[in-house]
């Protein structure tokens, strides 16, 4: 059984890889953004991919969508704390074998290793319960924005500052930063300060 694992969040990834190791599983390689994860998953086909959802780059969910339509081995587990179910949708549309929420882990991903590895999915217990219905689904511009993206729009319609986004987020300060960048070109926003601000704060509720 040969593992890889992606994560942008240092320690994240770090916990995930020892807690599997301390299991007995191998894994192969780790990384910090899913291009990288796609380029490892080509090279070393790993029977399983554990991916984060929010990562720079591509997001887990590119990731995903990627292995799968390129009809590849690798089973992939996302690790996450996303809870919408437009996304949940999407990761089962995509064929993912795992879904479970980082608040989760501890007690339920080698279970979900264990289920992968016998060829069956897995979906965290206590995900039905926390599935929540996307709020924005009906703000045209969203549509545009990648998973990450809308949860950095959302929490900064919060006011939320970047190192808090990053924190909530398992993200580094530099990829939020990263993504506010992107959002603001993809929405068309004027380039001035707290733009991005003023205008989450209009149209998110």
């Amino acid at each position: 059984m040969r593992i890889l694992i992606a994560d942008d969040h240092p320690f994240t990834l770090f916990g995930t890889k020892n807690f599997l190791e301390s299991f007995g599983y191998k894994i192969i390689d780790t990384c910090s953004n899913g291009i990288t994860a796609l380029n490892l998953i080509h090279l070393h086909q790993p029977n399983i991919a554990v991916l984060d959802i929010n990562m720079p780059g591509l997001d887990g969910l590119d990731v995903l969508k990627k292995v799968h339509e390129g009809r590849l081995n690798t089973k992939v587990i996302l690790l996450t704390m996303h809870k919408e179910m437009t996304i949940y949708k999407k990761a089962t549309e995509y064929g993912v074998f795992g879904y479970i929420l980082k608040e989760h882990a501890q007690n339920e991903l080698e279970k979900c290793l264990q289920e992968v590895q016998k060829g069956n999915r897995y979906v965290s217990e206590h995900l039905e319960e926390d599935l929540v219905k996307d709020r924005d689904s009906d703000i045209p511009l969203l549509h545009k924005l990648s998973v990450s993206e809308r949860k950095i729009v959302e929490l900064i319609a919060q006011q939320k500052t970047t190192k808090q986004i990053a924190e909530l987020l398992f993200l580094s300060e530099k990829t939020v930063e990263g993504h506010r960048s992107n959002i603001i070109e993809k929405l068309g926003l004027p380039k001035e300060k707290n733009t991005l601000l003023i205008w989450a704060m209009q149209n998110i509720k």
